[in-house]
């Protein structure tokens, strides 16, 4: 949404600039409507976390702003596009009451026209307006919800493991803990017999030893159940990529060579290559869609993350996880390679040993 309202803000303000030029007094609509432009970029910072002071503040000098340069742009499409923008920008971030009142606003620039004309175009742009309001507030909350989802689908994820969890540990209690009770007492009715009369210490000793098998067999099947089936890397970093992609980050995934079976080590750093470029990426790139490649080659397997974000260079440590990432895939003979074009994206390649 953020970078969309740039492009809108830019656009719109390109057009009030042809406008102007074809005028006989441009400088008054192209000056107020660059400062207006830049507030309107500049809220994105001001405006998430601050008081209600700064709110206020920032709405009431961008609306005497903006009906200023609405005058001085004559009332055409560029001023009325860019007051349009303030209220999708206000809808965005502020109080729902707050966008409510810009949008009633910022019709009064018509204020100053011939009556029945002030009239029509004013209740234009208030229609405009509203509709801007609604729409924004709807995609605003499209958003949140699919947020929300992913959270609670990880959330249940949690839960059902810890229940899983919960009931091995029962079976464990309930099973291996009644054999090896079943066990201890014969071991000692055993010990107590073996002097007087071998013969039945040594049935009570195999009986033991039964109870002993079954416990075994008891602790493979708790075992058994803890190890959940894991998927191929390749359903792995699909299913990952589908999740970012619900986040609000549109990311594909494409796998190229024979799939094949890898060392638990190498596929586990792989995995979390990917997992940690897409982490990267939603927190800093500022993309629009990233991508996410697997390779197999015959003597090593790579994963690619490349976004088309801001690229901004990476500090000279990289921060925690790659830094932890380096670690865990040098340490399997393998490279961490981070390539960022400033303006163009960033791309993420490690590759391991395979």
């Amino acid at each position: 949404m953020e970078r969309f309202l740039w492009m809108l803000a830019v656009s719109a303000y390109s057009v009030l600039v042809l406008e102007a030029v074809a005028g006989a007094d441009p400088w008054p609509a192209i000056v107020t409507g660059a400062v207006f432009t830049a507030l309107v970029v500049a809220g994105w910072w001001l405006l998430p976390g601050r008081s209600r002071g700064w709110w206020a503040g920032y709405v009431l000098v961008q609306i005497g702003l903006g009906l200023v340069m609405f005058g001085a742009a004559h009332a055409l499409w560029g001023g009325t596009l860019l007051l349009i923008v303030l209220v999708v920008q206000v809808a965005e971030l502020l109080p729902l009451g707050v966008a409510v009142a810009v949008a009633l606003v910022v019709p009064f620039g018509h204020a100053g026209m011939e009556l029945g004309k002030g009239l029509r175009e004013g209740v234009g742009m208030l229609v405009a307006a509203l509709m801007a309001l609604v729409v924004t507030r709807l995609l605003r909350r499209e958003r949140q919800t699919r947020l929300a989802l992913v959270r609670a689908h990880g959330q249940l994820a949690e839960l059902a493991t810890a229940e899983e969890r919960n009931r091995v540990a029962r079976d464990i209690h309930d099973g291996l803990g009644h054999y090896l009770t079943t066990v201890q007492m014969q071991v000692r009715a055993g010990r107590a017999l073996l002097g007087r009369d071998p013969q039945r210490a040594d049935a009570v000793l195999a009986q033991a030893e039964e109870q002993a098998k079954q416990a075994l067999s008891e602790v493979r099947r708790s075992v058994s159940a803890l190890r959940a089936p894991r998927l191929p890397l390749p359903d792995r970093v699909e299913r990952l990529a589908r999740e970012t992609s619900q986040s609000g980050l549109p990311t594909t995934s494409l796998a190229r060579g024979a799939c094949r079976a890898l060392p638990a080590e190498v596929e586990e750093a792989l995995f979390r290559a990917a997992q940690e470029g897409l982490t990267n990426v939603r927190r800093h790139a500022q993309a629009t869609q990233v991508q996410v490649l697997l390779q197999y080659d015959p003597a090593e397997v790579r994963v690619v993350v490349g976004d088309d974000g801001c690229g901004d260079a990476p500090g000279p440590s990289g921060g925690f996880g790659l830094t932890g990432l380096r670690e865990r895939v040098t340490g399997l003979g393998g490279t961490v390679v981070l390539d960022s074009v400033p303006g163009q994206g960033s791309t993420l390649t490690v590759t391991a040993p395979a």
